[in-house]
């Protein structure tokens, strides 16, 4: 374990059990919604790939136009 999740236990423990269980939920659902979003993000290279071929094809075929954040 490395000495900052070591030091962030340590300060976690001297909370009352219901914080305790508070931040424990909120941290385990952060982990298993992180876990999820990467297994999405693994399986969709494919098609990220392919979407990046067709942006690059429509660009080089003049498909395209600079963007501009003041009309966004």
């Amino acid at each position: 374990m490395t000495r900052s999740l070591t030091a962030a236990i340590e300060r976690l423990e001297a909370l009352p059990p219901d914080e305790q269980d508070r931040v424990a939920t909120w941290l385990l659902d952060e982990l298993t919604d992180e876990a999820k979003w990467a297994e999405q993000f693994a399986a969709s290279q494919d098609l990220l790939a392919e979407l990046g071929k067709e942006a690059l094809a429509d660009h080089a075929a003049g498909r395209t136009r600079p963007l501009d954040p003041g009309k966004l």
